[in-house]
């Protein structure tokens, strides 16, 4: 995500840190060079334009030019410049006083729309919401089927009427199947076109018109770069969008979309797509994307994703576990299989601070050599599990021939094994703080070789 441009702008501000003081020409010439960065991210041209001219004119003030260090004021005004020109705050979705909720998504086809409506449904069933997914999409082959397969998956319902009712119809029906069946949340999967068209738009207008949806949410590919931006207008003008979800931002896109589309508009992005599987969604933040363009790290995301991971209690019995040097192959396995399901280790890498994008490069989690590594663990008896130091040649032989594995597998599992418990124990004795927490979570990307 934005790893060019990160590495650019990176470039750039090195050369004012260097300096100790900074000229007025100094400042220019440096906003030229990220004038040219952000137009080959594909940023909108207008949008450059505005952007630099503001944040030139704060950069040549006093704040800068008489400060003892400059070049962190420079890249403390582009941060705080980027993070308004994607809207400056996180804008949430709209939930409606009285149930359900309408959303309804909007997009042209390809760009994730049916997936991206699972995955918000997805999201807030584990929020505690009980939603419902309206397939209104009848002219694409196997989009009702595939609505439904999504929606198996996440064990929500779906309403569909086949493809020979209208999708006026359907949405219709579905808000009234909603309130009989006490669904608080509706996500209507409206039909996508290769490109904008007249019967495309007049459809939609008509299902707006007869739900009244409390969210139109506009799904935009990050890959298209500058048409996203003509695609958001006509939206916009057609249906008066409430907000864009960008999706394909884990691929390799030069970022324009995420910088363009809220200034053009006016209307934020809530979400963005940062994965295949069905909990790769998070929710926008400005500040938080600004921080990660300028390769300043997202902690706080970072912490969200532990959490979403993390079990309070049995992180407090962990805990106690360490303070009593008790701690098992088991507790080992559950702590792999905790940071395997924060996601992509590129993207995790991406919000440390100081980390440079693309460290983790094409680093994927090794699933087949955690089912290995489990297969070992479960192989053994429970006193071998809680006490891996009686592991003796023969004990080890019997475990690889259970396991399907060799001892030299098993001799580096012990060897993990034995890393991971010293990083957990000195975590444990840290104070307890919010940070702390992400501190255990992540006490595994120690200098071990990992199944990754």
């Amino acid at each position: 995500m934005f790893q060019n441009l990160s590495e650019k702008l990176d470039n750039i501000f090195k050369k004012f840190r260097n300096k100790g003081t900074l000229t007025e020409s100094d400042i220019k010439s440096g906003m030229r060079e990220i004038k040219l960065a952000l137009l080959e991210a594909d940023v909108n041209f207008k949008v450059v334009r505005d952007f630099i001219k503001t944040a030139s004119e704060r950069a040549v003030g006093a704040e800068v030019l008489e400060s003892l260090n400059p070049g962190q004021q420079v890249v403390k005004i582009v941060c705080e410049e980027l993070t308004s020109l994607m809207g400056s705050t996180q804008s949430k979705l709209t939930i409606a006083s009285k149930p359900p909720t309408i959303v309804m998504m909007v997009g042209l086809q390809g760009a994730g729309k049916t997936t991206h409506a699972g995955k918000l449904a997805g999201m807030y069933k584990k929020q505690g919401k009980n939603p419902l997914l309206v397939a209104c999409d009848i002219y694409r082959p196997a989009a009702i089927k595939q609505l439904e397969v999504i929606g198996e998956k996440l064990s929500i319902p779906v309403f569909q009427m086949g493809n020979e009712v209208s999708p006026v119809k359907i949405a219709r029906e579905s808000i009234r199947f909603a309130n009989q069946k006490g669904y608080d949340m509706v996500f209507v999967d409206t039909a996508g076109r290769l490109q904008i068209d007249e019967v495309l738009m007049r459809e939609l207008v008509d299902i707006k018109n007869e739900i009244h949806p409390d969210e139109i949410l506009l799904t935009i590919d990050s890959m298209i770069g500058q048409e996203s931006v003509n695609v958001a207008e006509t939206f916009n003008n057609m249906l008066d969008i409430t907000g864009v979800i960008l999706t394909k931002l884990d691929g390799d896109t030069r970022g324009g979309a995420a910088l363009s589309v809220r200034y053009v508009t006016g209307k934020p992005i809530k979400f963005i797509g940062v994965g295949e599987k069905l909990d790769a969604i998070e929710p926008f933040h400005p500040d938080r994307m600004a921080r990660r363009i300028l390769g300043m790290g997202d902690v706080l995301t970072l912490i969200d994703k532990a959490q979403q991971q993390f079990d309070e209690k049995k992180a407090s019995e962990l805990e106690e576990k360490l303070r009593q040097s008790i701690f098992t192959l088991d507790d080992y396995l559950e702590q792999m299989q905790q940071l395997k399901g924060m996601g992509n280790l590129e993207q995790l890498a991406g919000m440390m601070p100081g980390i440079k994008p693309g460290a983790l490069k094409d680093a994927k989690f090794d699933e087949r050599l955690l089912v290995r590594q489990e297969a070992i663990i479960k192989s053994m008896t429970r006193k071998e599990r809680e006490k891996p130091d009686i592991l003796n040649a023969s004990r080890k032989k019997r475990v690889a021939a259970g396991s399907g594995t060799t001892v030299e597998e098993i001799n580096r599992l012990l060897k993990q094994y034995d890393q991971i418990k010293t990083l957990m124990k000195q975590f444990s004795d840290m104070s307890k703080s919010g940070q702390n927490k992400m501190r255990r979570s992540f006490g595994m990307f120690g200098k071990s070789k990992m199944p990754f």
